[in-house]
């Protein structure tokens, strides 16, 4: 037997991939994860079978025999979500535009299809390949017949082979048998109800020994237990009624010539446009350029240039041309601040169709390259950037209108996104696949492939210069048209000169304090493991869940138990739940908390100190989908600030000699910013009457006069104040004050009717967003939140809080972003010693000489609470301090 014929089971591998992968939508909002993992199997079975032939079966909604027989018995199989759903169409459209062979056929189903086309391959002496997700298709497997099962986790996929001895020496079964055992075990997923007190082991025994259910029927005297024995009697004919339904028909009635399955050109024009709209950029490079008309005619102009005098005269034309893109290219595995040693070359392109690589060497110096980039932009009217921050690590530039950063618009344009790398940019906004870095130099560094395909090396690096340049254009008209320009020039841009200085100065941290930190760390660790011990009357491993929930659960016979597959679920909101009567769950909590400080800190920042004493963490401008700034490497936005002994690792940092920390946050600036959007006139004056909010909302909430505010209230009130930022539900609030959720609800009552404007603006906001498909700013940001759209109740809840969540978060994250530029740009035209190291959330840290403290605290409290004009007056809080712990 040489040639193979594959056959797919259609809506089984698309159900597959649809739970098997993270939901995924394109820029039109089509949801596209099912299609996507579906080709991702396809495309693997594809290059292991190398077959002839290929078709996919469908099953048709029209009732089928099986349908009629037992119309009566109602299974578990779910109606298809709408997500799901709506990519039926979508795969069969992509599937014929790829010469694809779909097969489908009222009354039939598209196991009967499978079978059919499955036995008259191999009686023409074909090899056959059937992949499934339902393992009812084992009974087609033979020796020239493979059933192949497809697992996808992760985003990868794993398959499960069968062909007749491997069912039989997994199940114990013949193939044919196989239906007799799914007859008597029955499968509430695929409808067939089996017959009652007869699981898989039992209907395994039955039919290894007697081989049929007819057999075993015709010998029930004798089967065991008494059980089956007595079901098997009593039950016989809906067990014929189930084999009937658990049997495939493979001489079903359908057309079908095997030609007309040939494997073809998958990969032409028209399913390129597919391709290109899905928006699938990762099979791009399955494409033969020159048949489907994507070349992109550039790259046959991308140079590799290693003379100095060449590299002089592509700068003289990138002048000329008045507007050039750059990106200074690293070798992948470098250190925080920059080296030039690590520079491999300059990415330029200008002009129509022009890109070229400038190598770094013995004769083109790394200082050269900058000078000359700084010299270039100064001259042109358009300097053109991918991922600018991180080559500022080389430039001395300064922000000015002429600089465009690709990433920064791509990000404001669609910040839900994980990557804005050039092919994210070249496939969203030019509808331009070209090859990712990933594809064209798969696992091998910029610096090995420099050396050893130094065709594909230019290809890549060109790209990254070349779509800078010409998606500037198209990003530019986006921006406009959504109203962003002033977003994007007057807050991002600038941003990214701050986040660099920041990452440049870093912040000190002091190796012999963090030690002596986790020294102390380690002592209430064992402070508490004997308190753990001790309570639960023995010793165990505290870090083993399913120890611990034995513990709990069992042992001292805890409520709330929840078995998982593992055993005992002792998640964190199971915990907290038990915290208020259990004093074990309470060590057991900061046990955790504690293990964690240790090795994310007390022992994980020790590896980022450099050189010199300090840590130069790497600030993201694109990562948040609200607009907040995250760090990393390591994140010193997550310091602890819950428990005193987490608060304590802020004694590590320290200032220089001669400097102090000023501490400067805003004051509740997210309420604020609620109170300002919404109008609410009870909130606004709460505010401008200076009363603490938290007391104001607890004497409106429970009806008490504000001087009898109990600080329990207070505590209640403050937690419903900030839940009502995040959109909280009433089970949310229960679950943080531990109250019953009619109790919850009222609070959340009470507030809105103290504060009407809030309410009629967060629905509004939710209304808005369901309209237009976003969440906007004060500052005209916007979040696309395609949640609201979904099937699924809680996606949609989800979506709503989002919607109601972000506009307010993000205000508060545009002005703190407006609060660090003027800032950091009055520390710097003041020529002051003095700077802005950090930003956490809404706080600043700056490190102040001690000759300019009084100077500093004067800049910081006009530009933080001048960074944006409320309905009320920003506030913060300042301190100064030796460490960070003292100034917080």
């Amino acid at each position: 037997m040489g040639e193979k014929i594959v056959l797919i089971d259609g809506h089984s591998i698309l159900n597959r991939a649809f739970y098997g992968m993270p939901m995924l939508t394109n820029s039109e909002g089509l949801h596209t994860n099912a299609v996507y993992g579906f080709l991702n199997i396809m495309f693997k079975i594809l290059e292991e079978e190398k077959p002839e032939y290929l078709a996919v079966a469908f099953d048709v909604k029209a009732p089928t025999f099986r349908h009629e027989i037992f119309k009566e018995y109602k299974g578990t199989r779910k109606p298809m979500p709408m997500e799901l759903h709506e990519q039926v169409p979508i795969l069969k459209e992509l599937l014929h535009s790829m010469n694809i062979l779909t097969l489908e056929k009222a009354g039939l189903e598209a196991d009967d299809i499978l079978g059919t086309i499955s036995k008259r391959s191999e009686e023409k002496g074909l090899k056959v390949a059937v992949i499934s997700g339902d393992r009812d298709l084992l009974q087609l497997a033979t020796d020239n017949v493979m059933i192949r099962i497809p697992k996808t986790k992760k985003g990868g996929t794993e398959v499960e082979n069968y062909n007749a001895k491997d069912v039989l020496e997994k199940y114990r079964v013949t193939p044919k048998e196989f239906i007799d055992l799914k007859a008597l075990m029955g499968d509430t997923s695929d409808n067939i109800p089996g017959i009652p007190g007869v699981g898989e082991k039992t209907a395994t025994n039955i039919i290894v020994e007697y081989k049929s259910i007819e057999n075993a029927y015709a010998n029930v005297e004798n089967i065991k237990p008494n059980k089956a024995k007595e079901s098997l009697r009593d039950n016989y004919e809906q067990a014929c009624l189930s084999k009937v339904l658990a049997t495939i028909n493979v001489d079903a009635d359908i057309d079908f010539e095997l030609e007309s399955a040939k494997i073809l050109d998958m990969f032409n024009e028209e399913s390129y446009k597919i391709f290109k709209r899905l928006e699938f950029k990762n099979h791009m490079s399955r494409f033969d350029i020159e048949n489907t008309a994507t070349k992109d005619r550039a790259a046959e102009k991308f140079e590799y240039i290693d003379k100095k005098e060449k590299a002089e005269d592509i700068f003289r034309e990138a002048i000329d041309a008045k507007q050039a893109a750059f990106a200074i290219i690293d070798k992948e595995k470098i250190s925080k601040v920059g080296d030039s040693d690590n520079i491999l070359g300059l990415s330029i392109a200008f002009g129509e169709d022009k890109a070229y690589f400038i190598e770094k060497n013995e004769e083109i110096s790394p200082e050269y390259i900058c000078n000359k980039i700084l010299e270039t932009v100064e001259k042109i009217d358009k300097a053109i950037f991918i991922d600018l921050k991180s080559q500022l690590k080389h430039l001395e530039l300064e922000n000015s209108k002429k600089i465009f950063d690709v990433s920064i618009a791509a990000y404001l344009l669609n910040p839900i996104k994980d990557n804005y790398l050039y092919d994210d940019i070249a496939n969203e906004f030019l509808a331009m696949p070209v090859p990712s870095k990933k594809d064209l130099l798969a696992k091998v560094l910029l610096e090995e492939a420099k050396d050893e395909k130094r065709d594909i090396f230019t290809k890549c690096v060109c790209y990254m210069s070349y779509i800078a340049l010409v998606s500037e254009k198209v990003l530019l008209e986006k921006l406009i048209e959504t109203d962003m320009m002033t977003l994007f020039t007057e807050i991002e841009m600038p941003l990214i000169f701050t986040l660099d200085s920041m990452e440049k100065y870093g912040i000190r941290a002091e190796k012999e304090e963090l030690k002596k930190y986790s020294e102390s760390l380690d002592g209430r660790i064992k402070e508490l493991e004997s308190e753990i011990y001790d309570k639960a009357g023995e010793k165990f491993n505290i870090n083993s869940p399913k120890q611990l929930g034995v513990i709990l659960f069992e042992k001292l016979n805890m409520p709330y138990a929840k078995k998982t597959k593992t055993g005992y679920s002792t998640a964190a909101d199971v915990l907290e739940k038990l915290a208020l009567e259990y004093p074990i769950v309470n060590s057991i909590l900061e046990y955790r908390q504690l293990t964690k400080l240790k090795s994310t800190y007390a022992e994980g920042l020790a590896n980022y100190i450099g050189e010199d004493n300090r840590i130069h963490s790497t600030f993201n401008q694109t990562i948040t989908a609200t607009g907040r700034i995250s760090s990393t490497e390591p994140n010193l936005q997550n310091i602890p600030v819950r428990m005193e002994l987490g608060r304590m690792i802020r004694k590590v940092f320290v200032p220089e000699e001669n400097y102090v920390f000023i501490d400067a946050d805003y004051s509740q600036i997210e309420l604020r910013v609620l109170a300002d959007m919404s109008g609410d006139e009870s909130l606004i004056n709460a505010y401008r009457m200076s009363e603490d909010i938290h007391t104001a909302t607890a004497s409106k909430v429970f009806h008490v006069p504000i001087d009898e505010v109990t600080p329990l209230q207070r505590r209640n009130a403050k937690a419903v104040n900030f839940g009502i930022v995040y959109g909280i539900s009433s089970f949310g609030l229960s679950q943080d004050l531990s109250i019953s959720r009619k109790e919850a609800a009222q609070y959340i009552e009470n507030y809105f009717e103290m504060y009407p404007a809030v309410k009629k603006f967060l629905d509004n906001l939710v209304q808005s967003a369901k309209d237009t498909g976003y969440a906007y700013t004060s500052f005209k940001r916007r979040r696309p939140i395609p949640e609201l759209s979904s099937s699924n109740f809680m996606q949609r809840s989800f979506g709503e809080r989002v919607a109601m969540n972000s506009p307010i978060q993000g205000t508060a994250a545009d002005i703190i972003k407006i609060a660090m530029i003027r800032v950091d740009k009055e520390l710097k035209l003041r020529k002051m010693k003095s700077r802005l190291i950090l930003q956490v959330h809404d706080e600043l840290l700056v490190e102040a000489h001690n000759d300019e403290i009084e100077e500093v605290k004067e800049i910081i409290k006009k530009e933080m609470m001048g960074a944006a004009s409320l309905a009320i007056p920003l506030e913060i809080d300042m301190n100064i301090g030796k460490n960070w712990y003292e100034a917080k």
